[in-house]
């Protein structure tokens, strides 16, 4: 008869009572650890679908604005070439329809931004700028070209500058021609061209502030020269010149 075999009954059930109570503490603790671990991948789960719900709605309202861009581009581009088509001169008239957009494979791959934005001033990557951008910048290229008669007149002030202007570049260019004219009387090869590139220099310098005047109105103070413009301007230019030639001829 082994020990075993001699332990009374009492004692082998405490044992087995205690064994069973010790595995029935450890499967309670691994269904806790689970049922935790089960929440905690649940409540992650639920974030990152919550997010990826954000995330697409917010990727179909960019989709909607950026398709809405793309329709507005579209009108402003198909209604400045049928004006464009609308203005004078035959080679206006022979540009035929709009052509199609370039397909997208021939596009440069840039990165697509967080959202379309509304800002005509904004210069995407590589430097390049916005399509709203470059139709402001075409439809003000065409306004100054076609309807040049819309532009605003000149200012007063400005008005009183144009004499100046015209003397000014008429001094200028009468100077140029009075260079050229001694130069060529000089025993220089083309003597005689040189200095009948003066005389017309000359002859052509009470009109030289024109351009220039034309050039700031334009540019500058956005603005046309008109009829009474281009009279001061040569004014000044006709006076400058002849007390130019005045003081020549005393020399």
């Amino acid at each position: 008869m082994t020990t075993r075999d001699r332990q009374p009954p009492s004692r082998d059930y405490q044992l087995m009572v205690s064994a069973l109570a010790e595995v029935t503490r450890r499967r309670d603790a691994e269904l806790d650890d689970a049922e935790q671990a089960y929440q905690d991948n649940a409540a992650r789960a639920a974030g990152e679908l919550a997010r990826a719900e954000n995330d697409a709605l917010a990727a179909d309202r960019w989709a909607g604005a950026a398709a809405a861009q793309v329709l507005d581009v579209d009108r402003e581009a198909a209604r400045l070439w049928d004006q464009l088509r609308r203005a004078r001169g035959l080679r206006m008239r022979a540009l035929g329809e709009m052509p199609d957009p370039a397909p997208i494979e021939a596009l440069p791959r840039v990165a697509l931004q967080r959202g379309p934005t509304s800002d005509e001033l904004v210069v995407t990557g590589h430097g390049r700028q916005s399509p709203r951008a470059l139709l402001a910048r075409a439809a003000d290229r065409i306004d100054d070209r076609v309807r040049p008669g819309g532009r605003r007149l000149l200012p007063r002030w400005a008005l009183a500058l144009l004499p100046l202007i015209g003397a000014l570049a008429s001094t200028l260019a009468g100077l140029v021609a009075a260079g050229l004219v001694t130069f060529g009387h000089t025993a220089v090869f083309g003597g005689l061209l040189i200095r009948g590139i003066g005389w017309l220099t000359f002859i052509i310098a009470p009109s030289a502030g024109v351009p220039a005047a034309a050039y700031l109105a334009h540019r500058r103070l956005h603005a046309r020269l008109d009829v009474g413009g281009i009279g001061l301007t040569l004014l000044g230019g006709m006076v400058a010149a002849t007390f130019l030639s005045l003081s020549f001829a005393t020399r």
